[in-house]
């Protein structure tokens, strides 16, 4: 009877921390998780059922792994934030997989996506011809973002937080060089002066930084 006491209290105990851990984490919804936020979850699960699988044990020797976890989060969710390379890496781009019908067969690969996801995924959004697609998008979720001809282009940030996105530049068909030389002739000398920066209805939309404001 003891450790059924034990158990239920653990139980309950470990509900209400874990339900507290996620709210301090933040909102997203799960496609939104990043692979960082995926691996702490399966861990916390794990730490919670060795607490409750073995009641002899210390409840601090899992609370602790808990805190630990939410630290690490914490951490890379800051580095994420200042850092693109880093929030690149953790949580990866947005891809193009098809321009104006032609399906980009290099970026398939680089993805390991195949032609049978892609198709599946076109069919789920009533897709009836590949070359209906303008663009289409496979998003750090998972999820294919398709725009149709004739629908108003997609815009990708050329520049996210003083960060360039050559891939995104690519897209366009454009060179750094060439931003940087556009960027010039609006007075801006540092690409880290920009918050963000677009290339719509052919110019640039720029929004400096607060510090440059």
């Amino acid at each position: 009877m003891p450790d059924l006491l034990i158990i239920a209290f653990r139980t309950v105990f470990l509900y209400a921390l874990i339900v507290l851990v996620l709210r301090l984490m933040g909102k997203r919804e799960v496609g939104e998780l990043s692979v960082i936020d995926i691996v702490v979850f399966i861990i916390i699960a794990e730490v919670a059922a060795f607490a409750l699988d073995s009641p002899d044990e210390k409840l601090i020797n899992s609370i602790l792994p808990m805190f630990i976890l939410l630290v690490i989060q914490y951490t890379s969710s800051y580095i994420s934030l200042k850092n693109k390379k880093f929030r690149d890496l953790v949580d990866g781009d947005t891809s193009v997989l098809i321009r104006d019908g032609i399906i980009q067969e290099e970026e398939m690969r680089k993805q390991r996506y195949n032609l049978d996801d892609l198709f599946q995924q076109l069919r789920e959004q009533q897709i009836g011809s590949l070359y209906e697609v303008a663009y289409a998008y496979l998003e750090p979720s998972g999820n294919l973002s398709v725009f149709k001809q004739g629908e108003t282009a997609p815009v990708l940030p050329l520049i996210l937080d003083g960060d360039i996105d050559p891939e995104h530049l690519s897209v366009y068909d454009k060179t750094e060089e060439w931003l940087r030389a556009e960027l010039t002739k609006t007075g801006i000398t540092d690409p880290s002066q920009v918050f963000y920066c677009s290339f719509e209805q052919g110019q640039l939309k720029v929004q400096l930084k607060h510090d440059y404001l």
